[in-house]
């Protein structure tokens, strides 16, 4: 049997059997953010180490019948979001060949990749061609030298013509995410915005989260939404909450006098957690119902073949079922996922 660890305030009723997917706070899960591996070809300080970073054996990865086995059993229990994570997503050999297969997949009707761009160039009109249609492009930074600081990386220019190279081909959907950092990436913050006005592409701004492999994080190097909103607000005027965001969203979005969108994900100082959604499969076959949970179930074992598949959905269910109220992040009680966000999946 799969182990599914116990939270320390586990629900007083077991997981319904039947019905939407949910927690016991009624919150209904259907987003699932899938990473297909750990392995990243740059070295972002607040995600991982600079040298020496632990990664799966390839051996210990899911293949892709294992991650298609998953998806049908959550999209029988109403997932029908799916994100593509890693990791670097791109640098799996082979994932064209996933993302054709959950694209054609009956009752998903959103699919989309999470990526650092640094190969995007590449790997754009092949995903088109798969059927993908949205991307997020990982920039933090338009300066070279503060992409390097922030990288370990010299491939600013890379990315910029990874996203050249997805509009070309014809994706209708691309936005930026961007890690804010106090002390480092305020000059970034009108820049980033500028670039996603004058390219199309929505900017999304993340605040710094407790994720990282060195633990860096502290509350004080957090570049609050509230911060970026009174920079932009000088620079552009009113900024205007946008009234139909959809409440299960993680980014809150605003728009500017002209009708350009962007968004902030502010999971530290505006936590959105009793309107999540979604749970995570690891790329080595652990689910989580949050980033930041400390327990997981391994579901590896029940991907095995089709005949557990009644065993799978019932763990799926149990998982969800067990998911807490919230990351606690600002409260001294908050204590870091053992794994780093690599490992997790973005």
């Amino acid at each position: 049997m799969t182990q599914l660890v116990q939270l320390n305030m586990p629900p007083v009723s077991p997981a319904p059997t039947a019905g939407p997917l949910t927690d016991s706070f009624g919150r209904v899960h259907t987003d699932l953010r899938i990473s297909v591996t750990d392995r990243c070809n740059i070295r972002c300080f607040y995600c991982m180490p600079e040298e020496g970073a632990q990664f799966s054996p390839i051996s210990e990865l899911l293949s892709f019948a294992q991650i298609e086995r998953f998806v049908r059993a959550a999209r029988d229990l109403g997932v029908t979001k799916i994100r593509l994570t890693g990791g670097e997503p791109l640098l799996r050999p082979g994932l064209t060949e996933l993302v054709s297969k959950l694209s054609d997949m009956t009752g998903i009707r959103d699919l989309a990749l999470t990526t650092n761009g640094v190969l995007l160039a590449r790997h754009a009109k092949p995903l088109f061609d798969a059927g993908l249609r949205r991307l997020n492009v990982h920039v933090d930074t338009l300066d070279r030298e503060r992409f390097r600081t922030i990288s370990r990386r010299d491939d600013l220019g890379r990315v910029l013509a990874g996203i050249e190279a997805a509009q070309a081909v014809g994706f209708p959907i691309i936005k930026i995410n961007a890690v804010a950092i106090k002390g480092l990436t305020e000059p970034d913050v009108v820049p980033l915005v500028e670039f996603g006005r004058k390219n199309g592409v929505e900017v999304r701004f993340i605040e710094f989260m407790p994720l990282d492999a060195q633990h860096l994080w502290s509350l004080d190097r957090v570049l609050t939404a509230d911060e970026m909103i009174a920079v932009l607000e000088r620079e552009y005027g009113p900024l205007r909450p946008v009234p139909d965001a959809d409440p299960r969203a993680p980014a809150t979005e605003y728009e500017f006098p002209d009708g350009y969108r962007m968004g902030f994900i502010a999971s530290v100082s505006r936590p959105f957690c009793m309107n999540c959604n979604r749970l995570r499969l690891t790329a080595d076959g652990k689910m989580r119902y949050c980033l930041f949970a400390n327990e997981e179930t391994d579901v590896r074992p029940l991907l095995e073949g089709e005949d557990r598949f009644a065993e799978l959905s019932a763990a799926i269910r149990a998982t969800v079922w067990q998911k807490w109220i919230g990351h606690e992040i600002n409260r001294v009680s908050f204590q870091p996922p053992s794994r780093p966000m690599y490992s997790i999946g973005g």
